[in-house]
């Protein structure tokens, strides 16, 4: 006889209940209709401003969270007609050997013990304020497919890690969410695994989510994100360089997807986490739009880790300076946006 190991520790979670925490309606809920509507419009091809999708690595501290956003909005107003911009609100964070910080949704209390019922009650908090005092809409990276349904209503744009994309749940999953997904491509570099995983989340599929069979539509707004990659000795293999965008394009045309969109991820392998890297980096891609007219096409966005000081630590010692990934600080992040803000206003 088999013996399962899983002990639960908490009661059922209601997912009707949890939606009722930081509950969108009326003017606020229209706003985020407005700005959805948008970004759709960026990824089909409709609306030409640049898509940037910009925060910090993890969402570890509401207060400073909350604040970054406060000075984010207040930019967002002065670049909107050539920037729309959409905040990372990143609340669960893949780990490479299962050890760190996983992220908000598992330690609400950075320095304190995983609680994840609590965690999922200030995911949607988090993501609610943002929206609600700032007016901006926010991304969020799907780690776990099963807990779409927390946030769905919630969170503007998804994006898939570079552990996730070959995975097939993920990609059937990406295939039912009515929202823009940016699919990474793996930590391998490999782009045919990323293409696959868009091709399989633009098209309609039918598989078990949370104990019912069901079917999808396809997600026509599932689009690749460019970050990089590393070899078998470990050395990191940027993949934002002329000859790698148009080697993606080429794909994104020989099989025929939907809406081609490719998002540029500044840091990860292709600043090999450099964080100052991603300055230079969105100059080369800015200059690579001005002089080729195919990438200008397909390249319009950036996803770049920002914060509100620059760098990373191990404790949460200083106020907003990531745990995670090194982060952008907030006065070079300043003056990045308005360089590319004056770059496409020419």
């Amino acid at each position: 006889m088999n013996i399962m190991t899983f002990r639960e520790i908490s009661p059922k979670i209601s997912i009707n209940e949890m939606k009722e925490l930081g509950k969108l309606s009326g003017q606020t809920l229209k706003h985020k209709e407005e700005r959805d509507n948008e970004l759709n419009a960026i990824i089909n091809g409709e609306d030409d401003r640049l898509l940037l999708v910009i925060g910090p690595c993890s969402s570890d501290n509401e207060e400073a969270v909350l604040e970054y956003a406060r000075r984010l909005a207040k930019l967002q107003e002065e670049v909107k007609d050539k920037i729309f911009i959409v905040m990372r609100v990143y609340t669960a964070k893949p780990r490479t050997n299962g050890d760190g910080y996983k992220g908000l949704i598992h330690q609400p209390d950075s320095k304190g013990n995983p609680s994840l019922i609590n965690g999922i009650k200030a995911v949607r908090e988090l993501h609610y304020k943002v929206i609600t005092e700032t007016g901006l809409t926010t991304a969020d990276e799907m780690l776990y497919p099963e807990n779409l349904p927390l946030i769905d209503d919630l969170v503007s744009y998804h994006a898939i890690g570079a552990r996730s994309v070959e995975n097939q749940q993920h990609r059937f999953v990406a295939s039912g969410i009515d929202a823009p997904t940016g699919m990474k491509n793996p930590t391998s570099g490999n782009l045919n695994v990323m293409f696959n995983g868009i091709y399989a989340a633009q098209h309609a599929q039918n598989f078990l989510f949370n104990y019912a069979e069901v079917e999808t539509e396809g997600n026509p707004l599932a689009h690749a994100i460019l970050r990089g990659g590393v070899n078998e000795y470990g050395k990191n293999i940027p993949n934002y360089y002329t000859e790698n965008l148009l080697d993606a394009i080429k794909i994104y045309e020989k099989m025929h997807l939907k809406n081609p969109f490719i998002m540029i991820d500044t840091n990860h392998n292709n600043s090999g986490k450099q964080y100052l890297e991603q300055i230079r980096i969105v100059r080369q891609i800015l200059i690579n739009r001005e002089w080729n007219e195919k990438i200008k096409k397909y390249v319009r966005g950036f996803m770049i880790e920002s914060y509100l000081e620059e760098g990373r630590q191990d404790e949460p010692l200083v106020f907003g300076k990531s745990i995670t990934d090194p982060c952008l600080g907030w006065d070079n992040t300043k003056e990045l946006i308005y360089e590319i803000y004056k770059k496409e206003a020419k």
